[in-house]
């Protein structure tokens, strides 16, 4: 995903000479055609994210368009009061890219995790936020957000991702992708998550279980329709995210199954649950240890139809009126 990032930001500037690329001292080797091209339009702050912020909304507020580059959890959450301040309250059209969301730094520890930025910067007014499901979409989100008045946030992985979808492929921010149709049960995903929900829907079709899957890779503004039409149409949904259940993708979609009033509907949020994590390991290690492999989530979401079952065997003969 850093290299597609890298790849279609150069096409950008090579058409776009407002455009600058800002990084905090990482992803040199990605960068190598943007300083060979344009190294005037190439910025490196150093191990200065909170200046990064400032030093973009200054460009932004000269008619320029920065894209700033580090690792998640520092290009977010130690630049929170910058990016509120001067980004979000002015809506400036800065681009945040945040590399390693969720745990993809495993081994580095806590320090290195995304699992909490979602949910801050869901809260903050005019903030768009984005996490692409695999380095072909990344690509087609970067270009899209040029076309965003205001700031984006852009949740990546490293390098190596697994492919999601084909290189045609149309993308349309706040448009949910529907990658898997079932009629039992809803897996929406985002990230990381979205290519072990459709691993876990080839789990559960060997049991006849039909899930659908979705990319929810817009996390703000979420697609509100897609999800009322899941909750229509499958017996229950469950949403998957390399983040703290609180505050992000999940959170989201229990606010408009909630103002939506939309009963009766099973839900469950899966991700880490409020906590930290308590081993440093390789990525795909952490994702089995908290069940966020594809194992996991199917058997997440076959407790969710027993639950679902066993609720409408107790309740056959209650009335509602």
């Amino acid at each position: 995903m850093r290299t597609a990032y890298c790849m279609a930001l150069h096409e950008i500037m090579q058409k776009n000479n407002r455009v600058f690329a800002l990084t905090a001292d990482i992803g040199y080797r990605n960068f190598d055609d943007i300083i060979a091209d344009f190294p005037k339009r190439f910025i490196n702050v150093g191990v200065a994210e909170a200046n990064m912020m400032g030093l973009a909304a200054g460009l932004a507020m000269f008619d320029k368009i920065p894209f700033t580059f580090t690792i998640a959890p520092f290009v977010t959450m130690r630049c929170l009061e910058q990016i509120r301040v001067d980004l979000c309250y002015q809506k400036l059209p800065v681009k945040i890219i945040g590399a390693g969301g969720g745990f993809v730094y495993g081994p580095q520890g806590v320090t290195h995790h995304a699992i909490e930025e979602i949910g801050m910067l869901r809260t903050l007014p005019n903030m768009t936020i984005i996490s692409p499901a695999d380095p072909v979409q990344t690509g087609k989100a970067i270009y899209a957000t040029m076309e965003i008045d205001g700031p984006v946030y852009i949740r990546i992985g490293r390098n190596n991702e697994p492919a999601v979808y084909p290189a045609k492929y149309a993308y349309q921010i706040g448009k949910a992708d529907i990658l898997l149709e079932g009629e039992d049960i809803s897996l929406i995903a985002h990230g990381s998550m979205v290519k072990n929900s459709l691993d876990a829907a080839s789990i559960l079709s060997q049991e006849g279980i039909r899930a659908k899957v979705i990319n929810m890779h817009t996390v703000k503004p979420v697609d509100r329709k897609e999800i009322l039409r899941c909750a229509k149409k499958t017996s229950g949904i469950i949403t998957v995210e390399e983040h703290n259940v609180i505050g992000g993708l999940g959170s989201a979609v229990a606010e408009v199954l909630a103002e939506e009033s939309v009963c009766p509907v099973f839900f469950k949020r899966l991700g880490l649950n409020d906590t930290y994590l308590k081993m440093t390991a390789k990525h795909a290690d952490l994702q089995h240890e908290y069940g966020l492999d594809c194992e996991g989530i199917a058997l997440i979401a076959k407790q969710l139809l027993f639950k679902k079952n066993t609720f409408y065997m107790d309740n056959r003969n209650f009335s509602y009126g």
